[in-house]
């Protein structure tokens, strides 16, 4: 595929924004694998093992959508 990154960023912010709200819907429905950096996996590890070590760095999902709502009113 031939793309014209120069031409993309042109458009109007709410017109590239449309597009990536439509490539990421469009990877989120994909069955295929998304390959990911190696960093991308070594932080992802890091900051498990992170939580393993301490617990209470975290929060459980009731307190981040109490977080949430109370954000949005």
């Amino acid at each position: 595929m031939d793309t014209n990154h120069s031409e993309l960023l042109q458009l109007p912010p709410s017109e590239q924004l449309r597009i990536v709200e439509m490539l990421w819907d469009n990877l989120g429905s994909s069955t295929d694998a998304i390959p990911l950096p190696e960093w991308v996996d070594r932080e992802g590890r890091r900051r498990m093992d992170e939580m393993i070590a301490d617990p209470t760095l975290g929060s459980d999902g009731a307190s981040v959508w109490r977080n949430i709502e109370s954000r949005n009113g």
